[in-house]
Parts: structure tokens; C-alpha cells; sequence
């Protein structure tokens, strides 16, 4: 998927986008995406000035993103704008090295399980091979 495909799926719009493409998606199983890193984020201004490094939070928020491309594409959701994904937890979250301006993410989920509408997903997110972050999340799914 490209990026316009994408926003199709997702609600989300920049700077707040966090996903620029789907390298392969194998439908109630796993999605691999890309998140290019570049010196033109917004965040980078103030995290940190003279050195600029991706806040985790936006990393998982990238991790959350594939997990919800991964949902609506496994269930054939073709009107996102009706439904929203809400975290319901995020556990195991481990940050191993600092992503900077220049990194691509090579972010994957994977779907544990999905009981009673809480999706639980295995994520993490590369830097040329080596482990930047990993968690597990916990997502709902509702209509709006």
C-alpha cells in the first residue's frame, strides 16, 4: 500500500500520520510498514535541539497505526471514517535504541488474538535489523 492508499484506510492526517507505506500484509495474521524518519518532523524542534531523537510515544503511536491497518484489512473495513481504534492498554513496552533523523522503522504487528471486540497485537519496530522498540497492545474497535 502506498501512502494514499493508506489514507484511505486510516483516519489519521499529518503530522500525526505515521505510516508512509505497507510492505506486506497477510490478512487476521501480520502487516509490515515503513516509517520514514526525517529532520522535517515537527516533534524534533523541541525533542531534543541538537539532538534529535523520535519520542517513544510516537513510536508505539506508529506501532498502533499498522496494528489498525493490519484490524481494518483484516475485516474488510471499507469506511474507516466510521470507526475508531482506542487503546485498551499497552504492556512490555521496551525501548533498545534512540531513532534519529535518517532511520527508516520497519514496523510490524501481529494479531494475538482477538476476544470480545479487544484486539491484542505483538508490535515492534527495526532500524536496519536491530530492535528500536517492541510492545503489546491492546485495542477496541468502535463505530462513531
Amino acid at each position: 500500500m502506498n501512502i494514499n492508499e493508506i489514507m484511505k484506510v486510516l483516519p489519521h492526517r499529518y503530522p500525526f500520520l505515521l505510516i508512509d507505506r505497507v510492505e506486506s500484509f497477510e490478512p487476521n495474521k501480520t502487516l509490515v510498514a515503513t516509517k520514514n524518519v526525517t529532520i522535517n518532523e515537527p516533534f524534533f524542534q523541541g525533542h531534543f535541539p541538537g539532538h534529535p531523537v523520535m519520542p517513544g510515544v510516537l513510536i508505539i503511536e506508529a506501532m498502533a497505526q499498522a496494528a489498525a491497518l493490519l484490524a481494518f484489512k483484516s475485516l474488510g473495513i471499507t469506511k474507516p471514517e466510521d470507526h475508531v481504534v482506542y487503546f485498551v492498554g499497552i504492556d512490555k513496552a521496551r525501548f533498545k535504541k534512540p531513532v534519529v533523523p535518517g532511520d527508516q522503522l520497519m514496523i510490524a504487528a501481529e494479531i494475538v488474538r482477538n476476544l470480545k471486540g479487544i484486539w491484542k497485537f505483538s508490535a515492534k519496530a527495526e532500524v536496519n535489523g536491530k530492535l528500536a522498540s517492541e510492545a503489546t497492545l491492546m485495542c477496541t474497535m468502535r463505530e462513531v
